[in-house]
């Protein structure tokens, strides 16, 4: 069996049609989630991007392999399981179209082909999918015929939301400079509002008053990335491959809109930047949904699971299998924890039913040190509880502190990772 992994950057499961998106962003991606599994509750423990796709590759929550924040310091460790790695050295010919190799993460390690777009020619950082693409098919028509995997990471809803002025008034029928709009108030106290004001906004127009509108932008942006996985899954089709290669598609985080202070970007512990796709159409296996609770820590597992690897023990995520083909609706965990040390630093305990996000210290925003949400009553994680509901605090809390207690002791880490690594982009901002 081949394995094709989609990693669709900055994607939120919620603005995608098959996860009841009011939009029509995702028609391919909705079609292909029609022969597929669906996780409905799909969890990046570990944000934003280096410590996400380190989580993915290794099957182990950032405590583990360490790369706990965005542009820090230290390298992913040698001894760490690496996905690639273990596909190539059972027999896959393994290739990355993607850019990570740039840092100094060491994301290249075990693929025989890493294809680098960038260092053809230079890319905003929305690597236009059709770029991608040109180098994804060709690849894909020369080796369809061996036994591969292939990683392709498209870029376009990332920040700047610039898709193609034919995309920009696909969801948006407004004026977006009414002066009557107050819902962009609160960027200019955001620690990239200015950057944004100064940057990408003018090629928008002038004045930009209304951030609906750019949040139309970032659905415009997925509908053309959404065109980029059709032309992928096509030549699939094409080629003869759709029914020995397994296919998943996934985001490595998602994005805040204007909630919470946060504007167009990926900071904080909130749904709309923890919940991210994942869909898998593999062989042989009847499409469905799984409600249960999945992280990026089980991808590893699964994949090597289903493709007849040994899962080094090193990995910590669970294989998906049993889910994945309807055989278990046993629970898959009570809880998962995430984390971010980037522009917060903080930990959340996510249940199936509620958030607790706990911080390690102040952030730009002035969020409380404690935050409980009901997720099933307040989705959008807009009503904090924690005040009004201290004895479920203190039990998700204690929870919470001993998972991580036990995790720094599996690890020999004598201080929390968070506290010790320290923030990376958002230092000296508080």
């Amino acid at each position: 069996m081949n394995i094709i992994l989609i990693a669709v950057d900055t994607l939120r499961a919620d603005h995608l049609g098959c996860y009841g998106y009011h939009r029509a962003t995702s028609p391919y991606i909705d079609a292909f989630a029609a022969e597929s599994v669906l996780f409905e509750s799909h969890i990046s423990a570990a944000i934003p991007t280096h410590p996400a796709f380190t989580t993915i590759n290794t099957g182990q929550h950032s405590i583990t392999h360490g790369i706990v924040a965005h542009g820090g310091q230290r390298a992913i460790p040698r001894t760490a399981p690496w996905l690639p790695q273990l596909l190539g050295k059972a027999g896959f010919t393994t290739c990355a179209v993607d850019n990570l190799s740039q840092w100094h993460l060491d994301f290249h390690r075990g693929y025989e082909f890493y294809i680098d777009p960038t260092q053809r020619r230079a890319l905003s950082i929305n690597a236009d999918n059709r770029e991608i693409n040109r180098r994804v098919l060709p690849w894909l028509e020369q080796h369809h015929a061996e036994q591969f995997y292939l990683f392709v990471h498209y870029w376009d809803p990332h920040t700047p939301y610039l898709p193609p002025r034919a995309y920009r008034k696909l969801f948006y029928d407004g004026d977006p400079c009414d002066r009557a709009n107050t819902t962009l108030d609160g960027l200019d106290r955001h620690p990239l509002g200015e950057v944004w004001r100064e940057t990408w906004f003018p090629q928008l127009g002038a004045n930009i008053t209304d951030a609906n509108y750019i949040e139309s932008l970032y659905d415009a942006e997925i509908r053309y990335c959404d065109e980029g996985v059709g032309a992928l899954l096509e030549a699939v089709d094409r080629l003869g491959l759709r029914d020995d290669t397994l296919v998943v598609l996934t985001g490595d985080h998602g994005e805040m809109m204007y909630r919470h202070g946060i504007f167009f970007d990926h900071h904080g512990l909130y749904e709309g930047n923890l919940h991210v796709p994942l869909i898998m159409r593999c062989p042989g296996v009847t499409p469905g949904r799984v409600r249960e609770l999945s992280s990026h820590e089980d991808l590893a597992p699964t994949l090597l699971d289903l493709s007849g690897v040994a899962v080094p023990e090193a990995m910590e995520g669970l294989s998906l299998v049993p889910w994945l083909r309807d055989e278990t609706d046993a629970p898959t965990r009570p809880h998962l924890v995430c984390e971010e040390c980037t522009w917060q630093m903080k930990w959340a305990l996510r249940t199936r039913t509620h958030k607790f996000i706990l911080a390690r210290q102040p952030d730009v925003y002035g969020t409380p040190t404690r935050e409980l949400y009901d997720l099933t009553t307040d989705p959008q994680e807009l009503h904090n509880l924690a005040p009004d509901q201290p004895g479920l605090v203190w039990e998700l809390e204690t929870i919470l502190e001993g998972w991580i207690r036990t995790k720094m002791e599996q690890n020999g880490l004598a201080e929390d990772p968070l506290t010790a690594h320290g923030l990376t982009l958002g230092k000296g901002r508080n």
